[in-house]
């Protein structure tokens, strides 16, 4: 949920250090800092706020070599005391997620004669590390390292030694070089414009890099070896291009990602992968699909599509409650864990349980590198682009798209197939016209001034309900709760009264009837209601009774989810915009939750 960077052979570290916390900013974050390393002394600035409240300082630093940090608090409230980098005796330290054994460290520590500055977890590192440093820092990282246990990205440097030490288990960090220095970060973006080629650290992994090399050891410091590659060429385009906010910019990118995603299905190919893998093992018994967030909602999209397409059980999972429980996962199950930035603890963490039962797992991400990639038997991509804005628009119907198409694959049924990619390239347009006819600003003054929105639909519109809730709820923090239709009478009515905002999807003929029985109810107990429907498919007289009406062209039902989605989207970010909310980083949200 952090960010880090860190440089060493540059002129200036600050300024780097500085543009690539501003690179991280869309990670979301409620502190900064950054500590360069100049003529054997670690100097430090780190305040509560937005990384321009450490502008003045940290650009005062001089050296060559640093070391920075956007911290998301998990323990310890956001102070300046609680902002990284951590500093101890020689050493300093950004850490990115959580030391669960981090509170008998400390408690030894402390015994020992520290004295700690903070309330976070982080801060023992810097002390481990001054324990076991005698003049070796390679020794004491590994010491350090091995006493830790949960979840930690790490860069680190020392008084005596020119350059840093970057350490992963289980969380993101990539290294880099080119142009004038050596690099590292906890993602690509921060790296556009510096590096010229990049690897990935795996797990149980330390980088060193000083004098214009980076040699890697594991954590027993054995020798390893990585490879670089050039950096994706989408970490780059990660400018607003005009736009006011990088949300509308990538709302407006949907065509392309679905596109793109499409074209990499096919050029990866992933239909004939799936060919073979059911030749090799045989037909699957059920298909699990898992995420979080709006990865689940595009999970649950797929699954109506899945289950009627396959004839086998398919059944969406929230990451979070599949990994705790006992399933049925077993080898005959098919496990698709779909993650935009393939680093979500709680997916990365089920994904392996449901391949420690014997399961063949597949991933559906947004990012080639990731600790999901690594786990996973398969990779599906998805091509939506670097996507800035917190909340998923783009990535999110790439995801539909990308499981669409291995759900076609896997009926091996090559009409089915064709007539998937047929519906896709025909959605791109069916997109683009959403964005641009949807007029959707009166929707979103009502939901500014609503005291609860409720989203409600049937079937496939369902997941389009529970996604357009949550879009609304993370940017614009009015309250509001998707749910299936039939639902509504089952409690949530008693909230509806002349306060309340319902807005109903309708994107079919065959459940249209029903919905609309549904919006009928809110009418009578003094709600108001808005209607998102499929060209041809409103139920009659509803245009005269609904307060809202917005229309979408008309697709099949498995690509509903891609082309409705859309104006709930757009809602979200004026509702947003009205209220003056800052729909690209919202509060106490962070982009990559590598935290569980």
């Amino acid at each position: 949920m952090c960010g880090i960077i860190a440089c060493t052979g540059v002129k200036c570290a600050a300024k780097v250090l500085y543009k690539g916390l501003e690179d991280l900013e869309y990670r979301g974050y409620d502190s900064a800092g950054i500590s360069v390393l100049s003529g054997g002394v670690i100097s430090t600035v780190k305040r509560k706020g937005r990384v321009s409240a450490i502008n003045q300082g940290a650009l005062a630093l001089s050296g060559g070599t640093g070391i920075g940090h956007t911290r998301w608090a998990t323990h310890g409230r956001p102070s300046d005391a609680n902002a990284h980098p951590h500093t101890y005796g020689k050493f300093s330290v950004v850490h990115n997620g959580i030391i669960e054994n981090y509170a008998d460290l400390k408690a030894e520590l402390l015994e020992e004669g520290h004295i700690f500055f903070s309330q976070t977890d982080s801060e023992v590192v810097a002390h481990l590390l001054d324990k076991y440093y005698a003049g070796d820092v390679k020794e004491a990282v590994i010491a350090a390292a091995g006493r830790l246990k949960g979840a930690f990205a790490l860069c680190i440097l020392c008084e005596d030694y020119e350059g840093f030490v970057a350490v992963k288990y289980k969380n993101p960090i990539i290294v880099g070089r080119g142009g004038e220095g050596l690099y590292a970060a906890s993602d690509m973006p921060a790296l556009a414009g510096l590096a010229e080629s990049v690897a990935v650290l795996r797990d149980n992994q330390i980088a060193f890099a000083s004098n214009g090399e980076i040699t890697f050891c594991n954590f027993g410091g054995a020798p390893q070896s990585l490879t670089f590659s050039p950096i994706p060429a989408s970490a780059r385009a990660t400018r607003l291009c005009g736009f006011p906010h990088y949300m509308i910019k990538e709302i407006n990118e949907i065509p392309a990602a679905v596109k793109n995603t499409v074209l990499a299905f096919e050029s990866e190919g992933c239909a004939s992968a799936i060919r073979r893998l059911l030749k090799k093992r045989g037909a699957f018994r059920d298909v699990v699909l898992c995420g979080c967030g709006t990865a689940y909602h595009s999970a649950l999209a797929a699954a109506y599509c899945g289950e009627e397409l396959l004839k086998i059980p398919v059944r969406a999972e929230t990451a979070g409650e599949y990994r705790y429980r006992v399933t049925a996962t077993c080898p005959a199950t098919l496990f698709i864990a779909v993650s935009q930035s393939g680093e979500t603890a709680d997916t990365v963490e089920a994904a392996r349980a449901a391949k420690a039962c014997g399961a063949y797992v597949a991933a559906v991400t947004n990012v080639p590198y990731s600790a999901l990639t690594e786990v996973a038997d398969l990779v599906i991509p998805v091509r939506a682009g670097t996507e800035i804005c917190v909340a998923a628009t783009k990535s999110y119907c790439g995801q539909v798209a990308a499981l669409l198409l291995t759900i076609a694959a896997l009926t091996q049924s090559a009409s089915c197939y064709k007539k998937m990619l047929a519906e896709l390239a025909a959605a791109e347009a069916k997109c683009a016209y959403a964005i641009s006819h949807c007029m959707v600003e009166d929707i979103a003054r009502a939901c500014a001034s609503s005291s609860g929105v409720y989203f409600i639909g049937r079937g496939t519109d369902y997941p389009i309900a529970a996604e357009g809730s949550l879009k609304l709820k993370e940017v614009s923090y009015v309250p509001g709760e998707g749910y299936p239709a039939g639902e509504l009478k089952h409690g949530t009515i008693a909230l509806v009264d002349g306060g309340t905002l319902a807005i109903a999807i309708i994107s079919g003929r065959q459940l249209a009837e029903k919905t609309a029985s549904a919006i009928e109810q809110i009418y009578s107990r003094g709600g108001r209601a808005a209607v998102v429907y499929a060209e041809g498919c409103a139920p009659a007289g509803l245009a005269e009774r609904a307060d809202f009406l917005v229309a979408v062209p008309c697709c099949s039902k498995f690509v509903a989810p891609i082309v409705s989605v859309i104006p709930l989207q757009l809602i979200a970010y004026r509702t947003a915009v009205i209220l003056g909310r800052d729909p690209d980083k919202p509060r106490n949200l962070a982009k990559s939750v590598t935290v569980e």
